[in-house]
């Protein structure tokens, strides 16, 4: 059976046991039991047939299999008793831990981790070129350190890239007492090489793209949210942008911009980005860092939640510890409720409204709040403004030239090295002065004030 892809779907979908460990020291953000009903979730949306789930606490990692021998044996024989073909893992495994537990399960049953089913989704979802070379370059970074000869001649393989070739062709092609293994080590290091060069012009592209957006003045909004929360739904309903769009984790990956019309005739461009969740891989955020960086980049970030899932504040973090990752804590930010269609009780909704401060209750799917959103996004954008201090540098002229013109100065100070303001800017300005900012982290925690 090929080890590059999860699932055939051409033929019946693989049984998968699910595993959770939950580490005294790391109890993770969510519950475990919701951790993998989760994961059953990114299951069905890889194409897994999930046949049951078993899970074990523990004071600390088996250094070999992560978890204990007896329920290393216990698994073996669930695997054989129910014919499951897959053992997937809630969290990352460690290289050493994958090997250890592909020996104790044989060559019939193999083992993946919630990294590599994501991975696997993403190739899957990936319809642009852009989102291929994403993907791809991820994969081959989670391959590389557990390359055994289980995943060699990956070039014949159909996974990576969302349909792309594997890249690692001429692994035949080996040097004076060369393995196999360590030749497939040097081609995956240089098809690594060669992807970060491609994302490298996209991501120069779209800078180029943003600056050009910067220059015209049109502020950019990015959707951002737990998988599954609605956003795609929602630039749907203020855009008739007919994205894609499914009751399923990861339904949509790569990012769609569209302009909207706000109250009082201006206009504003609106991208929606892909989903995070919890235990995130690294290595796909790296990945993703071109298009992430829509979100870094972004005017305001409207921050899309499901209102009625009952792990709402733990996504929410989730969402906020993804954002520190990307560094993009600092861009200005709106709370969307969504989903309240969904809601049994009207009042539900206003009780919500109360835990989230400044947040827009909506329903994507029924359009309802719409114009209340939009009109609490103008008020972002330009009525709300916001305290900050920054030092530009006297070849930043355009941009002390724009704090003068579109902000309030309170302090005008010229020093040696530049220009330091202090006044209040609004909201669709702040992303482009956050690295000239004093304090930028105090700066990005300090709550906006709505002028009168």
């Amino acid at each position: 059976m090929a080890k590059g892809k999860l699932h055939n779907t051409e033929r019946v979908p693989e049984r998968a046991i699910l595993v959770g460990v939950q580490i005294a020291a790391d109890p993770g953000l969510l519950p475990l039991e919701d951790s993998l009903d989760e994961l059953a979730l990114l299951a069905d949306t890889a194409g897994l047939e999930v046949v049951t789930q078993t899970y074990q606490r523990i004071n600390a990692p088996n250094p070999k299999t992560l978890i204990g021998k007896g329920k290393v044996q216990e698994i073996k024989a669930l695997a054989e008793e129910l014919d499951a073909q897959v053992i997937l893992f809630d969290d990352e495994l460690q290289p050493r831990h994958q090997r250890e537990l592909e020996e104790e399960f044989g060559t019939k049953r193999r083992v993946i981790d919630r990294t590599a089913l994501i991975l696997d989704i993403f190739a899957q979802h990936a319809s642009t070129h852009e989102g291929a070379l994403q993907v791809e370059l991820a994969q081959y970074e989670y391959r590389l350190p557990r390359l055994t000869r289980a995943w060699t001649h990956l070039a014949r393989q159909s996974g990576g890239g969302g349909g792309r070739s594997g890249g690692v062709g001429g692994v035949g092609l080996r040097g004076p007492g060369e393995t196999q293994l360590e030749s497939d080590r040097r081609e995956i290091g240089k098809r690594i090489s060669r992807l970060r060069s491609d994302l490298e012009k996209v991501r120069a592209h779209r800078g180029r793209y943003r600056a050009q957006r910067k220059r015209a003045r049109i502020p950019i909004i990015a959707l951002v949210g737990y998988t599954n929360a609605g956003k795609s739904t929602l630039l749907n309903a203020l855009t008739d942008a007919q994205v894609y769009v499914a009751d399923k984790l990861f339904a949509t990956l790569d990012p769609t911009t569209r302009k909207v019309r706000l109250p009082g005739g201006r206009e504003a461009l609106f991208t929606d980005t892909v989903g995070f969740i919890q235990k995130l891989p690294h290595g796909l955020v790296k990945a993703f860092q071109a298009t992430l960086e829509e979100v870094k980049e972004a005017d305001l970030l409207l921050h899309v939640m499901d209102v009625t899932h009952p792990n709402v504040h733990e996504h929410a973090e989730a969402v906020m510890q993804t954002l520190d990752e990307i560094e993009a804590r600092h861009v200005p930010m709106l709370t969307v409720l969504n989903k309240i269609d969904r809601l049994d009780d009207p009042a539900a909704a206003q009780a919500a409204l109360a835990e989230f401060d400044g947040a827009v209750a909506v329903s994507a799917l029924t359009k309802q709040g719409l114009d209340e959103l939009l009109a609490a996004v103008t008020r972002k954008l330009y009525e709300t403004l916001t305290p900050i201090e920054v030092l530009l540098p006297y070849e930043q002229g355009a941009l002390i030239a724009l704090f003068h013109e579109q902000g309030q100065v309170d302090v005008v100070e010229h020093t040696r090295t530049g220009v330091r303001l202090s006044g209040r800017l609004p909201g669709r300005l702040l992303a482009r002065f956050s690295e000239f900012a004093k304090g930028r982290k105090a700066a990005a925690a300090a709550s906006p004030r709505e002028v009168e």
